[in-house]
């Protein structure tokens, strides 16, 4: 396997670091701590290049906040500064790993995303029996750091820029607790090593994708899954042999306890695909693509908390359609047309509503 060394000079060179700057600020120019930033852009990235440099970065400390859709999670916000040296970091080492990425594998990836992979696992759905559809318990506070890093070792052999690395995920703040025992581990064994990356972060996506690569190619190639994709830690094989799903489902529980990690129990599972298969937020059946449930009722809520906003002078118009042609976009990718008409009947906003007459297919 080629390893790559000589990268930190690519890290730390100011066309990198300005180019990282950026990244960051997009959909973000605004907010008070990247305008304090951008005011004296040029002598904060030079300062921030003396630190990598000179080895004297350090992390700052996180802002963490719950959000409880569609599940409770904590989400960690590091300082803008250090946004900047992880976009600094992916735009040199993400190619490098890209390329021994399976292509249906489709979170955080440039070019795949969650409607691509939505074509694919209806192509899949369509074509299949039955799907054996899982999901990682706590994957992202379970991510083991001994583990990740030996990941990266085996593609960077630049001393520098792992060091750089180690600092960015030795700095992850506590996740919520996810302790689990084992073979081979003793009484201490969990509470001993260090895992959990802070969700958010763009390095964190960026390591999750690393973490489960070779667990791809390992279903791919070792199981010989040739219907198989994953996006973050939900994945799903598809087979008109059952059989096939039930031992390929012991294999992955018994490799994912290599990189101590574990299946949900209950959202782990083997059935029909004419029962429909839920991914991405959407639902498969046979004969159309429906909208989940959940995500529909979170959809309008968020509508309607955007006109409030709006009614009280919170929020500009111009955001409003934003959000909402952003929102349409989405839906169009399953079975709507009946659905858009129904949410926006009643939607009479002065100056946009013949906008969203045309959006929702009225």
């Amino acid at each position: 396997m080629k390893r790559y060394g000589n990268l930190w000079n690519e890290i730390v060179n100011f066309s990198n670091l300005l180019l990282a700057a950026k990244k960051a600020q997009k959909g973000k120019r605004f907010r008070d701590n990247v305008l304090a930033f951008n005011y004296n852009l040029e002598s904060e990235l030079f300062r921030l290049q003396a630190e990598l440099q000179s080895k004297t970065y350090h992390p700052g400390a996180y802002r963490t906040f719950e959000i409880f859709e569609p599940k409770p999670r904590m989400i960690s916000a590091a300082p803008y500064r250090d946004r900047v040296v992880h976009h600094a970091l992916c735009n040199i080492i993400v190619p490098i790993f890209e390329r021994t990425f399976i292509d249906d594998s489709y979170a955080n990836r440039i070019g795949f995303g969650s409607h691509r992979a939505l074509r694919r696992c209806t192509e899949f759905a369509r074509s299949s029996k039955y799907v054996l559809q899982c999901d990682i318990r706590k994957y992202f506070p379970s991510i083991d750091h001994e583990i990740l890093k030996s990941q990266l070792r085996c593609k960077i052999k630049c001393r520098d820029t792992m060091q750089l690395i180690d600092t960015i995920i030795d700095s992850s703040n506590i996740q919520e607790p996810a302790i689990d025992y084992f073979p081979g581990d003793d009484l201490l064994m969990p509470l001993e090593r260090r895992r959990g990356l802070p969700i958010g972060n763009l390095t964190s996506q960026f390591f999750a994708n690393v973490y489960l690569n070779s667990f791809d190619h390992f279903v791919k190639e070792q199981i010989k899954a040739t219907k198989y994709l994953r996006y973050v830690d939900d994945f799903a094989l598809f087979s008109d042999d059952k059989i096939f799903l039930e031992q390929a489902k012991i294999k992955i529980a018994e490799y994912l306890s290599n990189l101590r990690l574990r299946l949900h129990s209950v959202k782990s599972q083997i059935f029909a695909t004419k029962q429909g298969v839920s991914f991405v937020g959407f639902r498969i059946l046979p004969d159309r693509i429906r909208v989940r449930n959940h995500n529909l009722r979170q959809g309008r809520k968020r509508l309607q908390q955007m006109l409030c906003d709006y009614k009280n002078g919170k929020i500009e118009l111009d955001k409003i359609s934003q959000s909402i042609q952003s929102w349409v976009a989405h839906l169009e990718h399953g079975d709507t047309w009946r659905l858009r008409q129904k949410i926006f009947k009643n939607f009479h906003l002065r100056g946009i509503y013949s906008n969203y007459k045309n959006l929702s297919g009225a």
